[in-house]
This record gives C-alpha cells, sequence and structure tokens, in this order.
C-alpha cells in the first residue's frame, strides 16, 4: 500500500498529554509532519521540547497512564498507526518502524547474551530458524563495524564499550531492514569521536538500504551534515521547519536562531558563548501568548498576549512567530 501524496509517513495534528500532580502536561501539541521515502528528518530542540515524546507516538509507545495520545493521525505508509490494534502495531514496531535509544545500556537486557537479543528480532518478525537467525545476528555485528563478531556475538552487554553497545543496538535496529529509523540521540552519551563514527555508520547503512531516518538530537552540527529537513521543537509544538540548508541559511524564528548562535563558532574570536537566556518553560503552566516570548530578544506586547500563527515563508519554510517574515527577511540580508 503507498502512502498518499508520496510519503512514507505523515504526521498530522498530533496531541499527546500527560497527567500530573503539577497538572496537564501538553508534551506534544498539534505538531504535523511528513516525511518522503530515503529521506532523513532532524528534530531539534531544547530539553523538554517534545522531541522523543513525539517519536515514542509514532511508535505507540507512550505508558498510558500517565501518558495519552489524544488526537492527530500517524500515517505510515498509507495506514493511521494510531487506529491499529495493538497486535498490528507489534508487527509494525521493530520490523517495519524501529527505534535507536538514547542509552544502550538501559534499552539491553544485562542478563542476556547479544546473540540472544539480536536473534529474537528475526525469529519474532522474519520467522527465522534458531540456526539463520543466529547467523544473522553475526552478520549484522560486522555489518556495524564490530570486530571479530562470531566471538563476541554471546558476549553480554557489559563486556562492551559505550560505543560498541550502541553499535549492537543499531544492529538490532537494522536487523528487519526497517522502512524507517527513529535515532533518538544516538551519540549522547559517547566521546567525540565515537559520535561521529556512529553517525557516519547511520548515514552509511542509510545509503546502502534506502531507510528512511527521524534523527532526533540537539546538535545543530549533526543535523548540519546528516538531514534533509529540519524540525525545531519548543514547549511542544513546532517552532519552524524547512529544508536543513535553507533553515541554516535563513531562520524565520527567533529561537532558532538562538540556538544557531548557541553554536560554538572556531574561528570566532570572541571568548564568551552565547545563550539563550531564560530557561525552557513549565508546560503544564504556560502562560497566554507565545511560549517563547519571556526569553525572545524580539518580544512585543502582541507576543504576550495572542498565539503566533504559523506564517509560510516559502515553498516547504514555516515559522510560527508574530514576526516570522521580519525575521526572515532580517536573515536573508544579513547572509547577501
Amino acid at each position: 500500500m503507498s502512502s498518499r501524496n508520496g510519503h512514507l509517513l505523515e504526521v498530522k495534528n498530533l496531541r499527546t498529554y500527560f497527567d500530573t500532580e503539577d497538572g496537564l502536561v501538553k508534551a506534544v501539541d498539534d505538531i504535523s509532519f511528513s516525511l518522503q521515502r530515503g529521506e532523513t528528518l532532524g528534530i531539534v530542540g531544547e530539553s523538554g521540547s517534545g522531541k522523543s515524546v513525539t517519536n515514542l507516538s509514532i511508535i505507540r509507545l507512550i505508558p498510558d497512564p500517565p501518558g495519552k495520545i489524544v488526537s492527530g493521525e500517524v500515517v505510515f505508509n498509507g495506514q493511521d498507526i494510531l487506529l491499529l490494534p495493538p497486535e498490528e502495531v507489534r508487527k509494525i514496531r521493530g520490523r517495519r518502524i524501529a527505534m535507536i535509544f538514547q542509552d544502550p545500556m538501559t534499552s539491553l537486557n544485562p542478563f542476556l547474551k547479544i546473540s540472544k537479543q539480536l536473534m529474537e528480532m528475526t525469529q519474532l518478525h522474519l520467522g527465522y530458524t534458531k540456526a539463520q537467525a543466529y547467523e544473522h545476528a553475526i552478520k549484522m555485528l560486522e555489518t556495524v563495524g564490530i570486530p571479530d563478531a562470531r566471538t563476541r556475538v554471546d558476549n553480554y552487554p557489559h563486556e562492551f564499550s559505550g560505543g560498541m553497545r550502541q553499535r549492537v543496538m543499531i544492529a538490532m535496529a537494522l536487523s528487519c531492514q526497517p522502512e524507517l529509523l527513529i535515532a533518538d540521540e544516538p551519540t549522547t552519551a559517547l566521546d567525540v569521536t565515537i559520535q561521529a563514527q556512529i553517525l557516519e555508520l547511520i548515514k552509511k547503512l542509510k545509503q546502502e538500504t534506502g531507510t528512511s531516518v527521524i534523527l532526533i538530537t540537539h546538535d545543530l552540527g549533526v543535523v548540519a551534515g546528516m538531514t534533509d529537513h529540519v524540525i525545531v521543537m519548543y514547549a511542544g509544538k513546532v517552532f519552524e521547519q524547512a529544508r536543513t540548508a535553507e533553515l541554516f541559511a535563513r531562520p524565520g524564528n527567533p529561537y532558532t536562531k538562538g540556538l544557531l548562535r548557541s553554536v560554538p563558532d572556531p574561528t570566532s574570536e570572541q571568548g564568551k558563548l552565547y545563550q539563550i537566556p531564560g530557561s525552557p518553560p513549565d508546560v503544564a503552566r504556560l502562560k497566554p501568548g507565545c511560549p517563547f516570548a519571556p526569553r525572545c530578544e524580539r518580544v512585543e506586547e502582541i507576543c504576550r498576549r495572542e498565539f503566533p500563527p504559523f506564517v509560510q515563508l516559502n515553498a516547504d519554510h514555516y515559522s510560527l512567530c508574530h514576526f516570522a517574515r521580519e525575521v526572515f527577511d532580517a536573515s536573508e540580508a544579513t547572509n547577501k
């Protein structure tokens, strides 16, 4: 079944809320985006912006209670995942949509050999025999660059380094050749050299298999080198979305400009790093108007009073801001 408009994934008006002691937390509040086959989409934003919750909602891994997907559509290959019975979602999860989680040590079972954990995927989803699954596990470890894979496959997770465990997670995610790979900050706990190796590995495997990728990260440098499109999230909302090159060259949102300014520039002679003033908002206690208004350098009275419109700046560039066009034009003028 092919998806409408040629998209592999279409997320429409998705809302995921959490009922907490502090009140209703609108972790993801009416967001929409799409992903074409073979593309890589970056989702960026500060901690608590809703990046991970968005992708856990896509594969229906929101703990209920306290969380609940309140409304929206997640159309994957023409099917709305939110309408499918749980057993059908389990057939998709791991087989056609796979996820690499942030911390491999908490994602891998410390009591099971790596071989057992890799074999489970292909036995469950592809119907492999034990022998076939074992050989496939070795092949996948070789694919992700683990040396002496035939020997290491029967090790336990604690016998691997952090970078090697992350490679195991990637091997597990790619075992069934998914159509969509969701990588949730896959390099957060790794040193810089290993980070580069892991990202290069994801890029290489994507090119070889044609898998679409959603990359969740707070690292704009990673986004610049890895993605085709970018979504910038803040307070559960999409604040800006555009093609990657366009977003970096001509941001149309003060929050995006702040994030870009926060990236260290090795060519700059200024000793002090820029940081966006203030802290991310408490999404259980959002005030009227724009959620970014208390931290925004461009703020005016209308920002504190009225929620901003989602402005289309060109064919596939949108920004949630009262002054989106002005910010966009100023960015364009600066780059000329």
